[in-house]
């Protein structure tokens, strides 16, 4: 990791905990649209985000022009210094996020963009995410085993084409492993979330742990399930099957262990020497 890299991570809220402190963020949902059918994951937009939220929730979805102009008024408060893109669908199976990142990075060279994906799309998208000013990104990866990737994805949209089972499977995987090594080789912070589903893929998550560290990812950040969308019913794991787990990867792969799960248009203000919210709301 070179020392560019190393500064980022240490001040990235969504890396390191301690960054919290002083390093204000929010995320911008510009991106409803989604290429792959995740079975626990539920996008809500409107009052029932209000209701649900967490992950895939939003008030409205936002235009470029809108998102940036909500930058332009938080920066103005003075502790705005990272804006990411998380949704509420997947950030590249829409056109507006690398149109987002390069209306902002054109005013606000200064800010850390990063953006959440499912790494579909990733590896041909690099270009003009570099262009456009990306300095970090989070994928998403739950499982190595085309089985186990069969059971939690229910089809993934790959070039025009909407694919099932282990085809879907086949095909998630490789994209999502590639998009990682080749992000990496670019030279961006990379962090892998994990969603953890007892009883499916805790016994495949310290592989992931293991490869993502091969590939070059800097941080891993397993988050337990919202039982929602085509897991409603499913538990989610206790906090020591959580810890149990991590434990397992810590290994390989330093762990993240404040993630709180946000919606897709959340605003983060630093918590203060203190680890007291001074304001934070959801718009």
């Amino acid at each position: 990791m070179n020392s560019r890299t190393h500064a980022l991570l240490e001040r990235h809220p969504c890396y390191t905990e301690a960054a919290r402190a002083d390093v204000g963020r929010m995320h911008l949902a510009v991106a409803p649209k989604c290429n792959l059918g995740c079975r626990y994951c539920e996008r809500a937009i409107g009052d029932r985000a209000e209701r649900m939220g967490g992950p895939g929730s939003a008030t409205r979805v936002l235009t470029p022009p809108e998102a940036a102009e909500r930058v332009d008024k938080l920066v103005a408060e003075g502790w705005l210094r990272v804006v990411g893109i998380a949704g509420p669908g997947e950030p590249l199976a829409n056109t507006a996020t690398v149109e987002t990142f390069r209306l902002i990075h054109a005013t606000h060279p200064d800010l850390v963009l990063c953006m959440s994906t499912n790494g579909l799309l990733l590896e041909s998208a690099l270009p003009n995410l570099l262009e456009a000013g990306l300095r970090s990104l989070t994928i998403t990866i739950n499982t190595t085993q085309r089985e186990t990737a069969a059971r939690l994805y229910a089809w993934a949209v790959i070039e025009g084409r909407r694919l099932y089972g282990p085809e879907a499977a086949d095909e998630v995987l490789t994209r999502q492993w590639s998009g990682l090594a080749a992000a990496a080789e670019a030279g961006l912070l990379v962090k892998v979330n994990s969603v953890l589903v007892p009883g499916l893929n805790e016994a495949d998550l310290q592989a992931v742990a293991r490869r993502a560290a091969a590939f070059g990812a800097h941080r891993h950040n397993i988050m337990p399930l919202i039982p929602r969308g085509r897991m409603r019913g499913w538990r989610a794991p206790t906090g020591r099957e959580l810890e149990k787990v991590r434990l397992e990867c810590e290994p390989w792969l330093s762990q993240f262990r404040a993630c709180s799960q946000c919606r897709a248009d959340v605003i983060a203000p630093p918590l203060g020497a203190k680890g007291v919210l001074r304001c934070g709301v959801c718009v």
